[in-house]
């Protein structure tokens, strides 16, 4: 405790623990406030309550195994991190993926996006007493989980993007699944909005709090919707191209404020710039060609072929076996996840095994801006200024 000076003489500040259990924390993170009163004077976020190990449990395992780990990093974008992993070790083997695959990749990864925004507006509604919007968000990402049930045979973790290219063609009826997604989609944003946007309650728990200058956020290395609500159009997709991302049309959603509002809004405006994506990446996917690249001894051999020819056989035997080998060196690739620029550096030392792997996880670095947002703020605001940053503690603690 401290001693502080208020309008009526000196008073000590209180220590509270909010956390690690605490179901506005969004996961199990402690946050060690110090009060005057209601007002937080200090705030020491506390991590590691759930640490997996995921970065060195991946050095004990082929490059290929290593991709149903990514799954669960960040467990609202699992699609997002096979991905980042996949180009990372692809641009270390020097591999060049068929259109086909890097279109269905860019069609998922956008759905993804639009399924973790609406998990994050409605927890980020019912933290703060909006509890229809909670219900209206989880329905809609019911119909993204069974797209991806369709693709991948698995709702979440689905590993379905390999080194390469993809695990599967895409399915039977996949167009038409996605197609009436496409047609519901925009008139669901709108309800978010007309029960949100213009609320008094929802405007006078999230405007003009939560402030960081674009100055603060850049210094802090802040990235997603956090940053572009504070007024910079930074986007991997548009300034780093991956994916062929270069050849789609969609704009950056940016606002001023740098306040809880506006990181709602530009994550509003995502979702709807995210389903004009998957209606291009539709328009371009061709009904026929190849999903893998082909590269004998590293990208396993199609099924049919490995059931009538030895020599494929025998390479999907090797493969899922012993693994393959990339030349020593080091790649690094950084992707925009729902949350922010998400990167992947791995090192190859000429084994089997990555030697080293290592994620640049967007919310453990956003939450090192935990403190400068909620200093100042009222202890009822810390909760709508943690649920903007939109934080993932799986995604921060690996």
């Amino acid at each position: 405790m401290t001693t502080v000076e208020t309008p009526i003489g000196s008073a000590k500040t209180m220590v509270l623990n909010m956390g690690p259990q605490h179901p506005s924390t969004h996961g199990v993170l402690r946050i060690a406030l110090e009060l005057d009163g209601e007002t937080v004077v200090k705030a020491d976020p506390d991590l590691g309550y759930l640490h997996t190990g995921i970065e060195k449990s991946c050095e004990d395992k082929t490059y290929t195994q290593a991709i149903t780990l990514t799954d669960r990093m960040d467990y609202l974008n699992p699609l997002g991190n096979n991905l980042v992993y996949c180009l990372a070790v692809e641009k270390l083997l020097g591999l060049e993926v068929p259109k086909r695959a890097q279109y269905v990749r860019v069609m998922l990864v956008e759905l993804q996006r639009i399924s973790s925004h609406l998990v994050w507006l409605g927890t980020h509604a019912i933290d703060l007493g909006a509890m229809s919007v909670f219900l209206y968000c989880f329905r809609e990402r019911e119909e993204i989980l069974k797209i991806f049930e369709l693709f991948a045979g698995q709702r979440m973790m689905t590993s379905y993007f390999r080194i390469g290219g993809l695990a599967l063609d895409p399915p039977a009826g996949w167009r038409a699944a996605i197609d009436k997604f496409l047609k519901m989609m925009p008139s669901r944003v709108d309800d978010y909005e007309t029960l949100l946007t213009k609320n008094r309650i929802w405007m006078g728990r999230t405007q003009g709090i939560g402030y960081i200058s674009t100055a603060d956020a850049v210094a802090l290395s802040m990235t997603g919707p956090t940053l572009r609500a504070a007024g910079l159009a930074y986007d991997n997709r548009k300034i780093f191209p991956y994916s062929s991302y270069e050849e789609f049309e969609f704009d950056v959603p940016t606002r001023t404020e740098s306040d809880c509002f506006a990181r709602y809004m530009v994550r509003v405006a995502e979702m709807r710039e995210s389903l004009k994506i998957v209606r291009q990446a539709m328009s371009k996917i061709t009904d026929d060609g190849p999903v893998r690249s082909l590269a004998p001894g590293i990208v396993p051999p199609a099924r049919e072929k490995m059931k009538t020819e030895m020599e494929a056989l025998i390479y999907h035997f090797k493969i899922f076996t012993e693994g393959f080998a990339p030349p020593p060196g080091e790649a690094f690739v950084a992707v925009e996840s729902p949350r922010g620029e998400l990167g992947c550096f791995v090192a190859s030392d000429g084994s089997a095994k990555p030697l080293r792997v290592h994620f640049r996880s967007p919310s453990f670095i956003n939450l090192q801006a935990l403190p400068k947002i909620i200093e100042g703020q009222l202890i009822s605001d810390v909760i709508a200024c943690i649920g903007t940053i939109d934080i993932v503690l799986g995604d921060v603690d690996r």
